[in-house]
């Protein structure tokens, strides 16, 4: 798999702030881009898997609402980790 326990681990250590602090915005932010960028991989090889296509996109609306969410909680965290996965917004 290409998400190990330890993988997870350090997403939310580096953006939750501890690796207990798993339902911190910036580290779920974090690991669904994570997850994306796993699955973007994925569809570049594999056109025709329409069900990864449909998770992918359910992936990106869930990102896109906790990361309106931290927009509207905290601008200067939302900027910075924008800024820090690399998303273009």
């Amino acid at each position: 798999m290409y998400l190990t326990k330890e993988n997870k681990a350090e997403i939310f250590k580096k953006f939750g702030g501890a690796e207990s602090n798993t339902g911190s915005t910036e580290g779920q932010i974090a690991l669904f881009t994570t997850r994306i960028n796993h699955l973007t991989g994925h569809l570049k090889k594999n056109q025709k898997d329409f069900n990864t296509e449909r998770a992918l996109v359910k992936l990106v609306g869930k990102r896109r609402s906790l990361l309106d969410y931290l927009k509207k909680k905290d601008i200067e965290k939302y900027r910075a980790l924008i800024k820090e996965l690399n998303i273009r917004k």
